[in-house]
């Protein structure tokens, strides 16, 4: 459908343009069309009776759309992978067009990056809850290295159900306009995880630790991608050997710079790794 067919129906609207109902369009639209934009605020998710008694809808925002077509793109990813056709096939389950799948301007991109902000999302309320418990009493504090080991461990058991297309994923995230937001959301991950640890420094002692976690981290994500012990047991014992270093750092110049070639070996590993993994599409 064209730009002008879809003025048109917005302006035979009762309401303003800005309040269309894109989720009939999209049902309208025939597939092989390709949406360009949509504007915000403008998708009814449902009724609500006001204090006059009369009726009126809420709108969902463009974002709104957009995740929630993600978060159902999801249970797709086992079927097509991290691609362009989980998003469609997500969409036609909601009751949308196909042609939805041109909001999403990163491609498949979209996909791995709202998984992993969830992932991140979820990880936080558990460090959240656990901190609470403690401050109540409820819960005793753990040592700084089974809190750090067990973060990690909870937050990359997130990726086990998606573990055969994991190795898709990390590629996708490695291509260069997906780079920005990938380090973004590795950096929150690390801050929060040192945030409920207990970590208040404000030295060079704080970018130190954070470069080692994020290091740790990278790598054992490989090892993980690569291990086809019972429960992974092989990545958690690689992970409790390597985090006992964190701990134990002083914040020397020396120190900032070897954690930080850490980072970069788990980074070119991560590209020779999934070189390989990719090929095979499936865990050794």
């Amino acid at each position: 459908m064209s730009t002008t067919r879809l003025t048109l129906l917005n302006r035979n609207q009762q309401q303003p343009p800005r309040k269309a109902h894109l989720t009939q369009l999209l049902r309208r639209l025939p597939s092989q069309t390709q949406v360009l934009h949509l504007c915000p605020l403008c998708v009814p998710v449902e009724s609500y009776q006001d204090q006059s008694g009369e009726h009126g809808e809420e709108y969902e925002t463009e974002e709104q759309l957009q995740a929630r077509i993600l978060t159902a793109a999801l249970e797709f990813v086992p079927q097509h992978g991290w691609s362009m056709e989980a998003i469609a096939a997500a969409a036609e389950t909601l009751g949308l067009s196909s042609a939805s799948s041109g909001m999403f301007y990163k491609g498949a991109g979209d996909l791995v990056l709202h998984f992993i902000a969830q992932c991140n999302s979820q990880l936080t309320e558990i460090l959240a809850e656990q901190h609470n418990q403690v401050q109540l009493g409820q819960a005793e504090p753990k040592e700084t290295a089974d809190f750090l080991r067990d973060a990690v461990e909870t937050r990359l058991r997130m990726y086990i159900p998606y573990i055969e297309t994991w190795p898709q994923a990390m590629s996708i995230l490695l291509l260069p306009h997906n780079i920005p937001d990938s380090l973004k959301h590795l950096s929150t991950l690390v801050d929060d995880i040192w945030y409920y640890a207990g970590d208040r420094s404000t030295d060079m002692n704080w970018y130190t630790k954070r470069a080692a976690l994020t290091g740790i981290y990278n790598t054992t994500e490989l090892v993980m991608l690569q291990d086809s012990s019972p429960d992974f047991q092989d990545t958690w014992s690689f992970l409790d050997n390597r985090i006992q270093d964190v701990v134990n750092m002083a914040s020397t110049a020396k120190q900032v710079q070897s954690t930080g070639e850490t980072v970069v070996q788990g980074l070119m590993g991560a590209a020779v790794t999934l070189k390989n993994l990719t090929g095979l599409n499936q865990r050794r």
